[in-house]
């Protein structure tokens, strides 16, 4: 199975109109278009009932400490772990491609509550609710793709990897506000193959990509 896309070449840079953040030389970040990137696919194995996609970056800073701050430096030697930018579980076998901005389409200030999707598929919520949890203006239930706003000095530019996993379940067997990890979890001993690809991006000037 391939997965392919017009809006992101296999680890080159991402272009600011699929991130949540863009940098900004006044205030360091500032919101950006936040759309969703054109993925499809093909060579689905015999036996495919539904795909699961996820988005995940791996380089998210363990320790919270340094991020965003002033005269400080996000070091790239420290520990990092997952974020989780994109759940889509229940994408019919028939569809294999996703329009860029079919699913996502600028911030939503508190989550985006019912996003589109293809006939059929489910959102689950992404990391960025718990990251703004406490945070007046932007607190909420962030449902669907929410794109790169990594900490703006962050030593270590961020990958973004999207993963299709072709699966013999007609429906994945998570409900409600369900996360990534669920989903990987619900679909694990069912899935007959997968496929991804992966984008770089980061906020700080000083790190070249």
């Amino acid at each position: 199975m391939k997965l392919l896309s017009d809006s992101i070449q296999d680890n080159k840079p991402i272009k600011g109109q699929f991130a949540f953040g863009a940098p900004d030389p006044d205030k360091h970040v500032k919101l950006s278009d936040n759309h969703n990137p054109h993925l499809a696919w093909f060579g689905a194995p015999s036996g495919t009932k539904s795909y699961v996609l996820i988005c995940v970056d791996p380089d998210a800073p363990s320790k919270p400490d340094d991020v965003n701050k002033e005269g400080r430096t996000v070091s790239a030697s420290l520990p990092r772990s997952d974020f989780y930018h994109w759940v889509m579980v229940d994408i019919p076998v028939d569809v294999t491609e996703i329009d860029a901005g079919s699913c996502s389409h600028g911030v939503h200030a508190r989550g985006k509550k019912h996003p589109p999707g293809p006939d059929g598929s489910r959102q689950g919520i992404n990391d960025y609710t718990g990251w703004f949890k406490g945070n007046p203006d932007m607190e909420g239930v962030y449902h669907g793709y929410d794109g790169p706003c990594p900490p703006w000095n962050d030593a270590l530019p961020h990958r973004y990897r999207f993963t299709l996993y072709a699966t013999d379940l007609e429906r994945c067997p998570v409900e409600g506000e369900f996360s990534a990890p669920r989903a990987l979890a619900a679909i694990k001993g069912h899935v007959l193959a997968e496929a991804s690809l992966t984008g770089v991006y980061t906020l700080n000037p000083e790190v070249k990509i």
